[in-house]
């Protein structure tokens, strides 16, 4: 008795993907509308807690006794200085500077907030970090209040906006972290526990563009014949006549 099992996993995996394909397209539909708002294509998702923790723990400064710099590491230092500066001319090192920066088309930029949001957007290296700062002022909850962006570690506040992505190393992708900026000793409680982004930007927590894929055309198994093994015939030595004697005479 055969059971044939293909049309109802084929009919179950239909269903799923028109499930998945739905919602593809809805969380295409949200995404693009913000990237037509913004100019810029966003995505917003939850940092694990424990990023987090390695990132507050990273930013205690290590004091100079952890490294020990000696002789042996300063003539390595210094003989790959000259030799940069021997073999390499500087309209060399101005062209390979330039083909680097021609193979990055984009500047993939995460912004982390204190609540364990990340807020990720795409930039052009020739874009100055000023552009990253509007976006935040048309994102944020409270765009009234003051902040500022940082890189850790160790802790840095980015203060020159005037510098592209690429010069500031931030190309072709970079992590930076949001902060009000709040005097201390004010009344801060509501501010420090979010929400940071407003609520049509939290919508888009988790959505992702979902590459369609064509299923694979799965056809019947065809019955394969297996050819009997051709019978081969024995060829059996003739058998020879009784051959009367020339003496014989009957």
């Amino acid at each position: 008795m055969i059971v044939d099992v293909s049309s109802h996993s084929s009919l179950k995996r239909r269903r799923l993907t028109n499930i998945d394909r739905m919602e593809a397209e809805e969380a295409k539909a949200k995404l693009t509308a913000a990237k037509e708002k913004f100019g810029r294509e966003i995505r917003v998702f939850e940092t694990s807690a424990s990023s987090s923790l390695q990132n507050e723990e990273s930013n205690t400064e290590e004091t100079d006794d952890l490294y020990e710099f000696t002789a042996e590491d300063y003539y390595r230092i210094m003989n790959t200085k000259k030799e940069d500066k021997f073999l390499k001319t500087r309209k060399i090192r101005e062209a390979e500077q330039a083909a680097r920066r021609s193979r990055i088309t984009k500047a993939v930029i995460r912004v982390r907030f204190p609540d364990n949001t990340t807020l990720e957007a795409t930039f052009h290296p020739s874009e100055t970090i000023q552009s990253l700062v509007d976006l935040l002022m048309k994102v944020i909850a409270q765009p009234e209040l003051s902040f500022y962006i940082y890189t850790t570690p160790p802790k840095k506040q980015i203060k020159d906006m005037t510098q592209d992505f690429y010069s500031a190393g931030f190309a072709p992708g970079a992590i930076v972290y949001f902060s009000y900026d709040i005097p201390k000793g004010d009344d801060t409680a509501d501010v420090k526990s979010g929400p940071f982004l407003q609520e049509e930007i939290m919508s888009l927590k988790g959505l992702e563009l979902v590459k369609e894929h064509a299923e694979p055309v799965q056809t019947a198994p065809e019955a394969i014949q297996l050819a009997s093994p051709p019978v081969v015939q024995e060829n059996k030595p003739a058998e020879k006549k009784p051959v009367k004697p020339k003496w014989l005479k009957l």
